[in-house]
């Protein structure tokens, strides 16, 4: 009897062990950012400061992972396609230098770039890319939304690792990560292994005046069934109104993950309708408080399509059929010209360029 007893309790002791083990690896396998943190920053001693007054140009693009616009319709969104061969990423990357160095922007906010992921090769895309740019464009910060040293699924089985990057011509001063509200309704499990979503603020100085605030999101997808969309965009609001209290002046661009108010959703095929809210786009918050890029005219106006930044990877032509991405400003600045670059970037990214002008106040 007595030597059963022991039998189980080292039995017992080995279980725990490993679990244990097990519970220490996983965790150190794993992303756990605070609510919010200062980010590493990457600004040149002679890169030139921002003036009061002065015109500067933003360019916002989620661009994929640099896995091209073609024979990407991956496993999240129901496809089966193999992840980009290493061939497809340095084209990639390549185009989208092209775009950036043509459209010659001053700021330039990037979604979805990989660094340390199996499906593109443990890559730094940003280091890359930036090897391509002019060395004006060596200030930079980036934020990672993705960091897992194994993803146990099918499709991966490895590590993964994605980031948000904004880049500029002009001097940083300094970077900080915000934490998004989860998707609620996830399991413990997949919320440690999947993305945790983000926004990456960069600060730039004026000469003479506040910084410019320049967040750079990636807001969830794939969250129906909760208030995650709501809890995120209020956070967004809070940054922004916290910037306009203050006098800052501050801005945001990105892949939202959501159809702007109006006629938006009536025009989205019945399939697509179910991934948006039916009772109307958290998107309207912001419209109503700020200056966002495209306006409420343009996105339900004739020419609405034009606005369209983003489209179905499982649709083999390769149409834009909505908008969700976007540029937002607070009310000090004056916007300028702005547009979505759509004639020779359709197999770049399953995403658009969206370019708009903006003025800083005097």
């Amino acid at each position: 009897m007595k030597s059963s007893v022991h039998k189980l309790t080292r039995v017992v002791i080995i279980v725990l062990g490993v679990l244990i083990l097990f519970s220490i690896l996983f965790y150190a396998g794993t992303y756990h950012p605070s609510a919010v943190e200062e980010e590493h920053f990457i600004s040149g001693e002679d890169a030139p400061t921002l003036l009061p007054g002065q015109k500067i140009k933003v360019l916002n693009w989620n661009i994929q992972f640099m896995a091209g616009n073609t024979n990407n319709h991956y496993f999240y969104s129901g496809g089966n396609d193999p992840w980009p061969t290493q061939e497809t990423i340095d084209q990639t990357i390549k185009e989208v230098a092209r775009v950036i160095i043509a459209e010659n922007p001053d700021i330039v906010l990037l979604q979805e770039v990989d660094d340390g992921s199996v499906r593109t090769h443990h890559e730094d895309q940003l280091a890359k890319l930036l090897q391509q740019l002019p060395k004006e464009y060596s200030n930079h910060a980036s934020s990672f939304y993705w960091k897992t040293a194994f993803v146990p699924h099918s499709a991966i089985m490895g590590s993964m690792g994605m980031k948000l990057s904004t880049i500029s011509k002009y001097k940083i001063k300094g970077a900080t990560r915000y934490a998004l509200a989860p998707i609620a309704n996830q399991s413990f499990l997949t919320q440690q292994l999947s993305i945790k979503r983000a926004l990456l603020e960069v600060r730039l100085p004026i000469e003479g005046k506040k910084a410019l605030r320049v967040l750079n999101g990636h807001l969830s997808a794939f969250a129906q069934g909760s208030n995650t969309m709501e809890l995120q965009i209020a956070q967004v609001d809070q940054l922004l109104e916290e910037m306009e209290k203050n006098g800052d002046y501050g801005l945001i661009g990105g892949d939202f993950n959501l159809i702007p108010p109006g006629k938006a959703f009536d025009r989205l095929s019945e399939e697509t309708q179910k991934y948006y809210n039916s009772q109307g786009t958290e998107m309207q918050l912001l419209y109503d408080k700020y200056q966002p890029i495209p306006t409420y005219e343009e996105v339900n106006g004739d020419d609405y399509q034009k606005w369209f930044t983003a489209m179905s990877t499982k649709d083999k032509e390769k149409i834009p059929n909505k908008t969700i991405d976007y540029l937002i400003f607070t009310k000090f600045f004056e916007v300028g010209e702005h547009y979505v670059r759509n004639d020779d970037t359709l197999l770049i990214s399953d995403h658009l360029p969206l370019i708009s002008w903006v003025t800083i106040p005097e």
